[in-house]
């Protein structure tokens, strides 16, 4: 089916095209009707710079037979994803009656870049329609309206305020989530609000660390009912370079699990020289290990990568895995504790606890969880008193920054716990902007040269996304928490001083 070139048949026209736009690719029918459709009116900027009609490729044909009503895409970069979601509910848009369709992008700049896309689209029409049913209406910013089909494209940037708050959207396509400023859940949670029962959703993106709002989504996708699609680099045909033939056993594996070409091999080799350890994030190759690289990330990867790999369950686990232990209190051991408190609540930072013997540095048990000052005072008090032994009571260090002084006092008043560390007069240990890279890379060292202290999987997944941000600080990245890192970071700080200046046990406040 073909539009009509008679104007007056138009509208008409373009309406008997909906059922069919969500017929998919078949192995006697490789082309679906939306593929020709796209094919045969819609136009893109190839990677030269010319406008080419859109032939769908292999990505985008695979998304085809795949989708789902809810999808969820991790891609390498340049798959041709966006122009593809973009064209799709373009075609959505034009064919039904009163349907609102909204893309969001990470950015302003991205956003009109997109709008930019579809906006070639409509140009691509045939100028009697243009005149006739996809005339467009007064339009704002990145918005093309089509009165006399009641529909509407927006393409939205999640930076705006309340960021589609308020709409009632059919086609829903969310870019590069993982890249969202602010509070990216809360920006989601709006938007999903607004899609309608059985509407159609894609979230996209290339991905960011294994943590956040786009991380989440995809580890929940299968039981939120939500199609998994992950695309590698080797799909695009373009990506391809010269040949090689002294392949290594990693080259050899992707060939054997992949069918990869030697000159696919070449591209990947150029990929790893230009973008070094970020190459298996921006242009990924399974969907596991895309999510565990950050080039802002404030640890060794590579350690961090080899030491997940070795660490155990605990073999003691308290309060449904709150508190985890690897090693009981011994006889003649000395152990501390270092806290890092929080305020408690229920979507606030959780209270962590590292508890290490001080003599060799390793890792004992770890407590973490969402407790009040009050709650997390009697559990340090009541661990502390399990790790003394005789001769050997066992050191409290808490950072009193913040809840930490609420901590210390009920320490005190309420649970009359002695010993605690204190400085300089000053009971608790105090985390200052010149303390903290200090602390966080005498950390990051031991995790190269002696990452066998270290036995606990969360505090490592923490390290993970443990980043350099914005104005030369470091903390956790968004959506993710650094608690158990900042209490490990303390805990060995504390023991490197007390080696340094005492051979003997540290006084008490």
């Amino acid at each position: 089916m073909k539009f009509s070139p008679d104007p007056d048949l138009g509208l008409d026209a373009m309406l008997r095209h909906a059922i069919y736009l969500d017929q998919r690719p078949t192995e006697d029918c490789p082309d679906s009707y939306l593929m020709r459709l796209a094919n045969d009116f819609l136009y893109i900027r190839d990677r030269t710079g010319h406008q080419s009609q859109i032939v769908a490729n292999p990505v985008q044909r695979r998304f085809e037979r795949d989708r789902g009503a809810h999808n969820i895409i991790v891609k390498a970069r340049q798959m041709g994803i966006t122009s593809w979601i973009a064209a799709r509910f373009f075609l959505k848009t034009i064919c039904n009656r009163g349907v609102l369709t909204v893309q969001v992008a990470h950015t302003r700049e991205a956003a009109e870049s997109i709008f930019r896309v579809v906006q070639r689209f409509w140009e691509g029409f045939p100028n009697e329609y243009r005149k006739g049913c996809l005339r467009r209406g007064r339009n704002n910013l990145r918005q093309m309206t089509f009165p006399a089909l009641d529909s509407e494209f927006r393409v939205l940037s999640a930076s705006d305020r309340n960021c589609g708050r308020g709409l009632t959207v059919q086609n829903m396509h969310l870019s590069e989530v993982s890249r969202w400023p602010g509070d990216a859940a809360e920006t989601l949670a709006g938007l999903r609000a607004a899609l309608v029962p059985g509407g159609e959703l894609v979230l996209e993106s290339t991905p960011n660390g294994a943590c956040g709002c786009f991380y989440e989504e995809w580890q929940q996708a299968e039981e939120n009912n939500v199609v998994r699609h992950f695309f590698p680099w080797w799909l695009e045909p373009a990506y391809v370079s010269a040949a090689v033939t002294d392949l290594r056993d990693d080259e050899l594996a992707l060939i054997a699990r992949h069918g990869l070409s030697p000159a696919q091999i070449g591209y990947r080799r150029a990929l790893q020289s230009t973008f070094r350890g970020l190459h298996a994030q921006e242009y990924a190759e399974d969907a596991e290990t895309c999510f565990l690289t950050s080039g802002d990330c404030c640890f060794d990867l590579d350690a961090l990568e080899s030491r997940l790999k070795q660490v155990e369950d605990a073999p003691e686990r308290r309060d449904g895995g709150r508190f985890q232990a690897w090693f009981p209190p011994a006889a003649n051991k000395d152990y501390l504790l270092a806290a890092d408190p929080a305020g408690g609540g229920a979507d606030g930072d959780y209270a962590a606890l590292q508890i290490v013997e001080l003599g060799s540095g390793v890792q004992c048990a770890e407590l973490q969880q969402r407790l009040r000052p009050r709650e997390f005072a009697r559990a340090i008090a009541s661990l502390a008193r399990e790790y003394s032994t005789p001769g050997h009571p066992a050191l409290v260090v808490v950072e009193r920054n913040n809840h930490g002084h609420a901590v210390l006092a009920h320490l005190k008043d309420s649970e009359h716990y002695e010993p605690v560390y204190e400085k300089g007069g000053n009971r608790g240990w105090l985390t200052t902007s010149a303390s903290k890279p200090e602390i966080v890379a005498g950390m990051s060292s031991l995790l190269v040269e002696k990452p066998e202290l270290f036995r606990s999987k969360r505090l490592l997944e923490e390290c993970r996304t443990f980043i350099n941000l914005p104005g030369a600080r470091a903390g956790a990245a968004p959506g993710a928490h650094d608690d158990l890192v900042m209490a490990m970071a303390i805990a060995h700080a504390v023991r490197r001083e007390l080696q340094l200046h005492s051979p003997r046990r540290p006084r008490a406040a």
